[in-house]
């Protein structure tokens, strides 16, 4: 993040400017005139009537971003390094308007500020990770057999079609736009319909850093007709999804059965989070705390809480002393790290798992109730005494809510920590080196992290094993994700 970049300054009044379809770098109309609510989460009250793309509207996104794809296209005639320039650019507009970014970011899911404020610094972060790997896609030449000369290059797929979750807007966008910007791509994206309004601001600052019309195009909607048309659009080479294991598999068939577009999930997780006798066990308890922060509203929250036997009374003593002392409500009142869940459905479902907690024999430590009267909010939870086969401990709660179970021996952890069809990301905490090396082979899962938790940098390439997801972001591997390689192979008088 730039030295001179504004310091935080939280605003709830902050205006929202774009609420149209963004198209060949114009903010349009939808097609059908149709336009959809954008509720802010913490008063259930309209932030803003949004244009409502579906298929007519994704159709005519493609075809703009599918001519700025062309060849002979300003945006195909750009050296590397000018494209760089450009992602660059995009970075610097980004930090320039963090402030309000950052306050439409809360505004729109109830995200507490500071973690919005940082979630758009890691957007420029990862623009400026992949600028700098533009000029540096290279291919090789292979030392074939006879009298033959062979290369490869890297190409970018084409029309790229980004789905963009609701709970990190910003960090996702830029996670996403930026490899295939890098690489060459031109993109449609579709913001989650409950939070299209960064994307929009967002796609202002494109224009404004000067890309070409079409190579960044925005079409907010619903998931069943805007981004099912991105899923099955013939003319869309990749899609990269982040969201649930059931529409990821939705999006897989729609893959299938339309163009076998290429396909980058990132989707649910039920995350192990072990901790050994030996751990540090305050550090341990106060990571674990953080499936409070943003209402749990995390893919890698780790809501399944292993702790060996030795510990476990006093570990859950002090977790419950942590979720007490968690200061919820609005999210730009200072101190406060947990925000409401993004709608009225959402608090059901967590509410509903909440109860079969309740039923099912688990303890309920603190908490299990709505918070306040107004807004989507639930107190942060503290179940102990939870078996394996307890809903809590088996299906993704995305709430404020902490299973902690325990354990005897490694071999048991491992097994109990494997046995769920998700496999995003895994903590564990001791400090036997060994140990965490052992437990970070064996568990089956994309990301682990020993004595700390949810370390993602631009750097780490990122994704789930199992249900979790296909493909990674992030990294070289997020870069790949975007290029085709191309094997040319020329007859030549000799093969020396």
């Amino acid at each position: 993040m730039s030295a001179n970049i504004e310091p935080p300054k939280a605003d709830p009044n902050v205006k929202v400017k774009y609420t149209k379809i963004f198209i060949n770098n114009e903010f349009v109309d939808s097609v059908s005139g149709k336009k959809f609510a954008t509720v802010n989460p913490c008063t259930e009250k309209t932030n803003a009537e949004v244009s409502e793309g579906n298929k007519a509207d994704v159709d005519k996104a493609v075809v703009a971003a599918k001519k700025a794809f062309a060849r002979g296209s300003e945006w195909r005639k750009l050296d590397a390094s000018a494209r760089a320039t450009l992602i660059y650019r995009l970075a610097d507009l980004i930090e320039q308007n963090i402030n309000e970014l950052a306050n439409l970011e809360s505004l729109d899911n109830g995200m507490p500020f500071p973690m919005s404020y940082h979630s758009v610094g890691t957007a420029a972060k990862h623009l400026r990770y992949y600028a700098g790997w533009a000029d540096k896609i290279q291919g090789s030449t292979i030392p074939v057999d006879g009298n033959s000369f062979a290369l490869t290059r890297k190409e970018p797929v084409g029309v790229v079609g980004l789905i963009v979750p609701w709970n990190g807007p910003i960090g996702l966008y830029g996670m996403k736009l930026a490899p295939a910007l890098a690489a060459g791509c031109t993109a449609v994206i579709k913001p989650a319909e409950q939070t299209p309004l960064t994307a929009l601001l967002l796609a202002s600052l494109v224009k404004e850093a000067g890309f070409p019309p079409g190579v960044v195009n925005v079409v907010p909607g619903y998931g069943a007709t805007a981004g099912a048309a991105i899923s099955a659009h013939p003319d869309i080479a990749k899609v990269s999804f982040t969201g649930s294991s059931e529409v990821g598999h939705a999006i897989l068939k729609a893959a299938g059965e339309s163009n076998l577009k290429r396909v980058t999930l990132e989707l649910g997780g039920k995350s192990p989070f072990v901790v050994f006798d030996d751990a540090d066990l305050d550090l341990a308890v106060q990571t674990a705390g953080s499936v409070f922060v943003h209402a749990g509203q995390i893919c890698i929250a780790p809501s399944r809480v292993f702790v060996q036997a030795g510990i476990y009374d006093e570990f859950v003593k002090k977790a419950v002393a942590v979720a007490a002392a968690t200061k919820v409500g609005d999210p730009y009142t200072p101190g406060c790290i947990q925000g409401p869940q993004i709608e009225s459905r959402a608090v059901d479902k967590v509410m509903g798992l909440i109860e079969s907690g309740k039923k099912q024999g688990a303890k309920l430590q603190i908490g299990g109730e709505r918070h306040g009267s107004v807004g989507y909010f639930i107190k942060p939870t503290v179940f102990s005494d939870v078996s394996d086969d307890m809903q809590i401990a088996k299906e993704e709660i995305f709430g404020p809510v902490q299973s902690i179970l325990k354990f005897n021996t490694f071999e048991e952890v491992v097994e109990r920590a494997n046995a769920t069809t998700y496999g995003l990301a895994a903590g564990v905490f001791t400090k036997n080196i060994e140990l965490a090396l052992e437990f970070a082979k064996a568990v089956e899962a994309g990301s682990v992290w020993v004595n700390q938790y949810s370390l993602l940098t631009s750097q780490q390439p990122f994704g789930g094993f199992k249900q979790s997801g296909l493909g990674r972001e992030l990294g070289k591997e997020g870069l790949d994700a975007y290029l085709e390689i191309k094997t040319i192979s020329i007859k030549t008088p000799t093969n020396n």
